[in-house]
């Protein structure tokens, strides 16, 4: 049963016999249509369930989601209780914040994570290709995509958590040989890179790969975004003047308090950092995160713009190929962050070597499979300071600035 927009309280009650076209609601017309009373039942997009005038649905499924009270489910139309508590409920949803908390409250949380890149070249590999040979009229003799080429329509063409957008992109490539052998016309059956780029045009979503660390100040933090894990690049700058902060690039409330929270860190502890204190003073200091179209936030990138400052303040290099993740408070303590596995894959995508993680976020890392972390070298840290002595060599950056 779907969802999506049900506004009516009757949709799920039923209607009183009094009304004309009164009828019994969803739930039990689905049930009679299903010929038992304890079937799996999917309550599909449970959070577009939207309010009017004609009541609220939502509250309206507390009774029939609550095991306490669905034995004597009362239906409108039936007069009578109904025992639903034989029915295994199942509901979907894309998020937990538009769901009445009442609601939520009756429900166990299962959080299913995207895909990751391996497991669409698959999915794609398997059932996706075939289903669209199947619906154009082709065989497996008229198109054949490589491993190689999949990961490249996955990583060039589609961002997203799902397989929707690959399917689309795979009917393209298996519609251009279709048109190909519809109009005589000569095609490549094992699909190039170049045939993908005639097909789809330029790669749309180039991710992000690891830049040097000869500039002082920019770091590599990793983010969890609802379409997997990505890579992003703290900056930091200074210039002449009194000591303010400055923060741009399109940043949420949390994260401009993680850079107040390094910058107060600093100062408080900055003869132990090798930072001069009257630098405070003298310069203003400009962190910037690049992609300034993209709403960013999240507690994550706390002690990535504690070492951005940090190798600021000092103009020593940050250490070649590291990327880090996971919260910071005044005290100077790291905390766990999640999305670890999103975030670890990212990391191996855009060629990272070594990853710095908060130490309670080892229990994540041994749920991943070995495969995924071949090549990849794990920092686990419990302080501020573990921080700073992994991730800022001694090494002056090129363009090393005397403060």
């Amino acid at each position: 049963m779907s969802l999506g927009g049900l506004r009516d309280e009757a949709e799920i009650r039923g209607h009183r016999k009094t009304y004309i076209g009164a009828m019994p609601g969803r739930i039990l017309q689905s049930l009679k249509k299903a010929g038992t009373a304890n079937p799996v039942f999917v309550l599909d997009e449970i959070d577009k369930l939207s309010n009017s005038h004609q009541g609220d649905p939502s509250s309206a499924m507390l009774e029939v989601l609550d095991p306490e009270q669905n034995s004597e489910f009362h239906d409108n139309f039936l007069e009578m209780g109904f025992d639903l508590s034989k029915v295994m409920f199942i509901a979907t949803s894309n998020s937990l914040s538009t769901i009445q908390p009442a609601l939520r409250d009756r429900m166990e949380i299962i959080n299913v994570t995207g895909y990751t890149i391996e497991e669409k070249v698959e999915i794609a590999k398997r059932h996706l290709l075939p289903k669209q040979l199947k619906e154009h009229g082709l065989t497996e003799a008229h198109l054949k995509i490589g491993k190689p080429q999949l990961e490249k329509i996955v990583e060039g063409y589609t961002r997203e958590s799902g397989v929707r957008g690959l399917e689309k992109q795979i009917a393209k490539m298996v519609r251009y040989a279709a048109k190909s052998i519809a109009m005589e016309e000569e095609y490549d059956v094992k699909v190039s890179n170049e045939d993908i780029i005639k097909v789809l045009g330029g790669p749309k979503l180039e991710r992000d790969k690891y830049e040097n660390n000869n500039v002082a100040g920019v770091v590599t933090g990793l983010a969890w975004t609802s379409v997997g894990g990505d890579i992003l690049f703290i900056e930091s700058i200074l210039s002449k003047g009194k000591g303010t902060m400055t923060i741009t690039g399109n940043l949420g409330k949390v994260m401009k308090e993680s850079a107040t929270i390094a910058m107060e860190y600093i100062k408080a502890n900055a003869e132990e950092l090798g930072v001069d204190p009257d630098v405070f003073g003298k310069y203003n200091v400009h962190i910037h995160v690049p992609e300034g179209a993209t709403p960013k936030d999240g507690p994550s990138a706390g002690v990535t713009m504690l070492t951005s400052l940090v190798s600021l303040f000092t103009q020593r290099k940050v250490k070649k190929s590291l990327a880090m993740t996971g919260e910071i408070t005044l005290r100077g303590k790291v905390l766990p962050v999640g999305g670890i596995k999103e975030k670890i894959l990212a990391a191996k995508r855009a060629r990272i070597k070594e990853i710095l993680l908060c130490e309670d976020n080892r229990r994540d890392i041994e749920e991943i499979k070995p495969d995924y972390l071949k090549g990849l070298t794990f920092h686990y840290v419990s302080e501020m300071k573990d921080v700073i002595d992994i991730a800022i060599t001694n090494q002056k950056v090129k363009n090393y600035k005397k403060l």
